[in-house]
């Protein structure tokens, strides 16, 4: 064989791994916010004072927002404690395939609550149901009783997921509850990063013990002496104890858009995050980014730019 062929094949292997490393990672963001303002009956939320988000956000404005970014999914979480906005949430992310789920709101202490998870299981796009500290209920006596926790089974029985919401320490005791009573229930926590004060560590290194339980380092941007910052080093600390207790697998990439508009625009939102993971390697960002995502809420592609395991 011809020297300079040879070497040629030798190097195809190195060039390989570093295109791979060069290569931009897609990203599923799983947790956005759906509404629209302009509708005749209008919306629960937000508040109309709160002019920066206060105005129509649909499917349409998340691609403007992140044109040019990697975003090449999204799973709407609810933000509407309406029930009948499950449908129109559904509705509306079925004509947009940037959307791969939603994560919508049913009380499985209803006594509709089985025939309801049954209606909107039929349609692949829904992916769970949210609960926890909104729209004024009390996660820690709902699962004191025995219909709610039997829903919540129903929920495992189909394979969905258990969102939680604005985590604060009893909310964190009530997961590890529901967990116990319930170990096949996926759960996925959101907004850890940000919750005030802090987690113990105790209570980290029980949910560090349960595979099934994922958390969002979502809401990650914090406002200190009237400025929010974009130096990753200010987060680093907290990130770098969630990352390590709940491990490479089970950390998901969340916006909280459009919730997050006041802390900054969606690149700035992304910017922190992406250099945290930069010093982490490929293989854990692509895991926080998007593969995780599909492990946590078992989306399927709905276009081809989407990525597969």
């Amino acid at each position: 064989m011809h020297r300079r062929a040879f070497l040629g094949l030798a190097a195809a292997p190195a060039l390989q791994d570093l295109r791979a490393q060069m290569a931009p990672i897609p990203i599923i963001d799983t947790h956005i916010h759906l509404y629209d303002t302009a509708r005749p009956q209008g919306v629960p939320w937000p508040n109309r004072d709160n002019k920066l988000i206060y105005l129509p956000t649909l499917p349409s404005r998340l691609r403007e927002v992140t044109k040019g970014l990697g975003v090449r999914g999204a799973i709407e979480v609810e933000c509407s404690p309406w029930f009948d906005d499950n449908q129109w949430v559904l509705d509306v992310a079925q004509k947009d395939t940037l959307m791969v789920g939603t994560i919508g709101n049913l009380e499985p202490g209803h006594p509709e609550f089985a025939r309801q998870l049954e209606r909107f299981h039929k349609n692949p796009l829904f992916r769970g149901i949210r609960y926890g500290n909104l729209w004024g209920r009390d996660f820690t006596a709902e699962i004191a009783k025995p219909e709610f926790i039997a829903g919540l089974k129903l929920l495992a029985d189909a394979g969905l997921v258990l969102d939680t919401a604005n985590p604060n320490p009893r909310l964190l005791q009530d997961i590890l509850r529901v967990s116990d009573q319930v170990p096949r229930l996926r759960i996925v926590i959101d907004h850890l990063p940000g919750m005030d004060p802090p987690p113990d560590e105790t209570t980290l290194r029980e949910f560090g013990k349960r595979p099934q339980i994922y958390v969002k380092l979502s809401a990650v941007l914090r406002r200190r002496d009237g400025q929010v910052s974009d130096d990753v080093n200010l987060y680093r600390p907290r990130l770098d104890l969630l990352s390590g207790v709940f491990g490479p697998d089970r950390v998901l990439y969340g916006s909280d858009w459009p919730n997050s508009e006041p802390l900054g625009p969606y690149p700035k939102v992304l910017a922190v995050v992406q250099a945290y993971f930069a010093g982490k390697g490929r293989e854990a960002a692509e895991k926080y980014f998007w593969k995780n995502s599909v492990a946590a809420y078992k989306w399927v592609p709905r276009d081809p730019s989407q990525p597969k395991v």
